[in-house]
């Protein structure tokens, strides 16, 4: 597929991703302010999603090379498997499935991750009681359910992985933060292998905001590991709530 940019929108999709990368690092939801901003530029929305799983790899592989000497979460390797199982799934599915539905279902559960953690001022600030102690079979539910999501979908995922790390394993906010991107990155990599296959993707404008990404997560991972994680709650609540008004209105804008 042909398609060209103006160069203006080249500099703007270099420093969304940036900031993206930053937040996305953090706390997840980088692609709530990437697909939006390639959409927004007049890309097509398959062609957008294919390119942001391109840049996205670049930001997912340095928040998870920097984070990877400080990860605790026992069989990894488990972990990494099934979300690139489910991711392969996800990113197959996405020429099959209308999303209509599934905005509705992401919508209410993003909805309920908020309010649960709003509502519990203690929640992610120390370690927790583990609700899941076969950490082999976390990996298998959520593995497999996020790594479909985040291959169909994709904004929000870093957010989930978070909350399920938080409630199911007991972690606090720093430490789940860290374990999440590696398996961000292995559903992204699955997942741009498979768009590869299906779809065109615009190299330029993935690689130039791929950079982005790298300097954005280099500097959000940073961040988290030299403070005690304390900020981590109020950004998490915030780009789960964006996230929240982005589907809603994605979905009743489909109902319309």
């Amino acid at each position: 597929m042909e398609f060209e940019l103006d160069l203006i929108f080249y500099f703007v999709l270099f420093f969304i991703a940036i900031f993206a990368g930053f937040i996305d690092a953090i706390v997840g939801g980088g692609g709530l302010i990437t697909i939006p901003a390639l959409m927004a530029s007049g890309i097509p929305p398959h062609l957008a999603l294919a390119t942001n799983k391109l840049q996205s790899v670049f930001g997912s592989f340095t928040a998870a090379a920097t984070y990877l000497r400080y990860n605790t979460l026992p069989c990894l390797a488990w972990g990494v498997f099934f979300t690139a199982l489910g991711a392969a799934f996800g990113a197959w599915s996405v020429l099959l499935i209308a999303d209509g539905n599934l905005r509705l279902i992401i919508l209410i559960l993003l909805a309920l991750i908020f309010l649960y953690t709003a509502l519990r001022p203690n929640l992610g600030k120390t370690q927790g009681r583990t609700k899941i102690k076969n950490v082999k079979f976390f990996h298998l539910i959520f593995g497999l359910i996020l790594g479909f999501y985040d291959g169909f979908l994709g904004p929000g995922t870093g957010s989930f992985w978070i909350f399920a790390c938080v409630i199911f394993l007991g972690f606090d906010m720093k430490k789940a933060s860290i374990n999440t991107k590696i398996f961000n990155f292995s559903s992204n990599i699955v997942a741009l292998a498979i768009f590869l296959w299906q779809y065109e993707v615009l190299w330029l404008v993935g690689i130039l905001m791929g950079v982005g990404q790298i300097l954005g997560a280099f500097l959000g991972s940073k961040l988290v590991l030299k403070t005690d994680g304390g900020f981590i709650k109020i950004l998490f609540l915030c780009i789960v709530g964006a996230t929240i008004l982005k589907v809603a209105w994605d979905y009743l804008n489909n109902l319309t």
